[in-house]
């Protein structure tokens, strides 16, 4: 832990993928232009770092999102600006659907200047990626194997999602991702670590 620092406050996550943006369009009296993609589960993102410097990579298990989909609201913003909203799960423009593999999105986008904006630059490529903003509520640490070191690995088991964005740069952010999770997880460690120490310890001195 870096002496006279402290992590920022966690509260809202946000986190980027390479996502398939699929567009569509359908309507004869009333033109729909429709986006869609979806959030893998149980796969590996790209190598992060947190807030203290620790390398680790991140995976949403399988039905991580499934109980706050039945309580929350999400909404679909462009690029997390609150003020640019192209669509909720409230009105029925943005659904959600998650299976074992993914969670699926399809969201209609309105005709405002936000969302024609947002259709031209989906449609000719500009945009390809999508962001979502989550809480987590319960989350695992293990240590596994990249490339002769190890590295933590974060597995999130439970989320409350708020937003979903399409974004023009769809990577997980390289640095200072704030996870006091994480921070818990090396104490642990560290204190498990301490008691082994002094177990043998205490082994040795009586086997004198």
């Amino acid at each position: 832990m870096k002496v006279g620092n402290q992590a920022p406050k966690e509260t809202k996550e946000i986190r980027a993928l390479p996502v398939k943006i699929e567009v569509r369009q359908s309507g004869e009296e009333e033109e729909k232009r429709t986006i869609s993609g979806s959030i893998k589960y149980n796969t590996e993102s790209a190598e992060m770092r947190d807030w203290w410097g620790d390398t680790f990579v991140e995976e949403i298990a399988a039905g991580a999102f499934d109980e706050s989909l039945k309580t929350r609201g999400v909404v679909g913003l462009w690029s997390h600006d609150t003020a640019k909203v192209l669509g909720s799960t409230k009105s029925g423009t943005l659904r959600l659907e998650s299976t074992e593999k993914e969670l699926r999105f399809e969201l209609d986008l309105p005709n405002t200047t936000v969302g024609n904006d947002a259709w031209e630059m989906i449609k000719r490529g500009d945009v390809d990626g999508v962001s979502f903003g989550m809480r987590v509520t319960k989350d695992k640490w293990s240590q596994v194997d990249r490339d002769g070191k190890k590295i933590y690995k974060r597995s999130i088991l439970d989320a409350e999602l708020y937003e979903i964005s399409p974004v023009a740069f769809p990577a997980y952010p390289a640095n200072e991702v704030s996870v006091r999770s994480l921070d818990e997880y090396r104490e642990q460690q560290k204190r498990a670590s301490n008691e082994y120490k002094k177990r043998k310890l205490t082994i040795e001195l009586e086997l004198m």
